[in-house]
């Protein structure tokens, strides 16, 4: 099955929330992906200018979701205590763990601590009216998910606590993970935070882009709106 790496933007009346940030050239070269867009020019394909955007959610650091932060200068960066802990600890020697981080991107988020452009959350909080994280674990062990409130409904942005519809709804985790019970679990956590199970949005499924509405003409295949419900 194809894999599609997704960003979101979360767009209200007087801010932008990005959720994650792709991954770019260098990675892509080093483990044979395609890159389409950077996360700069994914999001201005919504009408989003990366360089002005003031808050990303990292739902957590494999490369495919923090290795574009050098296009979000004047952002705060915010990631789980655990994520953190995860990405910097003794895990990283076991291959199977540390093969989805790349060691630059963490560094680099290091040097953002040091700079004061890191928010630290341990847990479930709230990031402003209707936008909370949910730590949820399993894949990562700091992995958190972004619940946003819309006229729909509470939608829940999973990322890769269920990379595919198929994960979640036959009960299949993906192979990729920390701890498989955590992940299991998490996926009721899922549930209970969103509206309905539609609502919940895989972190890497080419249906999220069949099943949602084009965010504009001619963005059809790569940019939904979310916010308004499935087709």
């Amino acid at each position: 099955m194809p894999m599609y790496y997704f960003l979101c933007a979360v767009v209200g009346d007087s801010e932008t929330w990005v959720v994650d940030t792709g991954f770019g050239r260098t990675d892509a070269a080093a483990r044979r992906r395609n890159l389409l867009r950077t996360a700069a020019d994914a999001l201005a394909v919504v009408g989003v200018d990366a360089r002005q955007v003031t808050d990303v959610v990292l739902t957590h650091l494999h490369y495919d979701h923090a290795g574009g932060l050098e296009h979000f200068p004047s952002a705060r960066f915010h990631v789980q205590d655990r994520e953190m802990a995860f990405a910097t600890g003794r895990h990283m020697i076991e291959p199977a763990q540390g093969h989805g981080f790349t060691a630059d991107h963490v560094a680099a988020l290091v040097r953002h601590v040091h700079a004061g452009r890191v928010v630290f959350h341990a847990g479930d909080d709230e990031l402003a009216p209707g936008v909370s994280v949910h730590l949820l674990g399993g894949h990562t062990d700091g992995l958190q998910v972004v619940r946003v409130e819309t006229e729909q409904g509470a939608m829940v942005l999973a990322s890769d606590a269920t990379h595919y519809y198929e994960n979640i709804e036959a009960g299949r985790p993906f192979p990729v993970v920390f701890d498989v019970g955590t992940m299991v679990e998490g996926w009721d956590i899922l549930r209970r935070l969103a509206s309905s199970p539609d609502a919940i949005i895989p972190g890497h499924d080419p249906l999220v882009l069949e099943r949602y509405p084009a965010s504009a003409p001619g963005c059809e295949g790569v940019a939904a709106r979310l916010d308004l419900g499935r087709l």
